[in-house]
């Protein structure tokens, strides 16, 4: 049984089974830990300071993505469409989620009750969530660009756009139950953010919470290594054929797949454990202060998306800085192509599936005149 307990400017979510004297009226977090007191002030100023960063960097990046691509249509591919829509979760993560969780770790306890907690526990999830399936999806459709590089058409976006609408819908599939009574959202950690409520030990919330883990964290993760795995497969598979340049652009592809990796795993998977752990029983071993790492951890991928997604691609990356200097001509698309040969993030693998081709134009006959002139 969860009972609500109202105070002014606050509110609390308390597990019934807390020891006698744990209501107070004061916030608590899942575990009973005092909201108000399972932090410093100190602490506090920290995670502010930590979520500060990250509300602007968040908001910058992205919506600098968002501008770049509207600037420049040549960027318009059906795989940076998917870049796209990563672009777009994560800053909505930044408008409607972390401003929330700023302000309260500022005041050093949430700010805007009940209804407000819900609602930032459910946006944060949902949008979270479709930043997570794209990016599998973003690793599935460069594996199947490389694996089919002959057979892909670029203008042909129904697909990258069943892929976008399927990740919301899933997303929404997996973010709403806790809306209609299988599990629910409320605070978490300090007190100063709110989530799934996975220190309840009701069978529902338990099932729940093995749910979203499985399926929307492990299974994406396990898509994207399988991915790119194989996209490394048939990578050292071409370069059989040129023995010269393929050391260094498996390399080169490996680094890829390693920074990809683990950003996922260092964003997520820390989430991930302490959820797992919580639900089982281990809430008396997540203090507050272990708690809030993961959250401001998942908050960061915000930041981290665009970076290595967006930026490290050299398509987008000269399209970048003809913005910034303020160009009145955008690139070409085949400027932007040529400019980007090499990139393994446009369109795919970008060299792994080029040809090189070599013009050749005749030269003028000489006309070696004897008379002198």
């Amino acid at each position: 049984m969860v009972v609500n307990i109202r105070v002014p400017s606050n509110f609390s979510t308390v597990d019934s089974g807390l020891p006698p004297g744990a209501t107070d009226g004061s916030a608590r977090a899942p575990g009973g830990t005092d909201a108000s007191g399972g932090l410093s002030r100190g602490g506090h100023t920290a995670v502010a300071v930590c979520l500060g960063v990250i509300l602007v960097a968040g908001i910058v990046n992205n919506s600098l993505t968002l501008l770049v691509f509207a600037r420049f249509r040549c960027l318009w591919t059906p795989i940076n469409v998917i870049l796209l829509n990563i672009s777009l979760s994560d800053v909505l993560v930044c408008v409607f989620g972390t401003p929330l969780s700023f302000a309260a770790s500022l005041q050093g306890r949430w700010l805007i009750g009940e209804f407000g907690c819900r609602w930032y526990g459910f946006a944060n999830s949902f949008f979270g969530i479709v930043s997570l399936v794209s990016l599998s999806v973003l690793s599935y459709e460069r594996y199947t660009t490389v694996l089919r590089s002959s057979q892909v058409d670029m203008s042909d976006f129904r697909k990258a756009w069943l892929c976008i609408g399927g990740c919301w819908l899933y997303a929404f599939f997996w973010t709403v139950p806790p809306l209609l009574g299988w599990s629910s959202y409320g605070p978490e950690g300090p007190g100063t953010t709110c989530s799934v409520q996975w220190h309840l030990q009701s069978p529902g919330s338990i099932s729940y919470v093995l749910c979203l883990f499985i399926f929307c964290l492990l299974l994406p993760l396990l898509l994207m290594v399988y991915s790119y795995g194989r996209i490394l497969v048939t990578i050292r598979r071409m370069g059989k054929t040129n023995p010269l340049t393929a050391p260094r652009r498996e390399h080169r592809i490996l680094r890829m797949v390693l920074t990809l990796v683990s950003c996922y795993l260092l964003c997520w998977m820390p989430y991930g454990v302490v959820a797992l752990v919580t639900t089982f029983g281990g809430s008396r071993l997540v203090t507050p202060s272990t708690s809030v790492v993961p959250s401001v951890l998942a908050k960061f991928s915000t930041v981290i998306n665009p970076v290595i997604y967006v930026f490290f691609n050299n398509q987008f990356s000269q399209c970048l800085m003809t913005f910034v200097k303020c160009k009145a001509r955008p690139l070409s698309v085949r400027e932007v192509r040529r400019r980007s040969l090499g990139s393994i993030t446009d369109h795919g693998l970008g060299d792994s599936r080029r040809a090189l081709v070599v013009r050749y134009t005749p030269q003028r006959p000489v006309n070696l005149r004897t008379d002198g002139r």
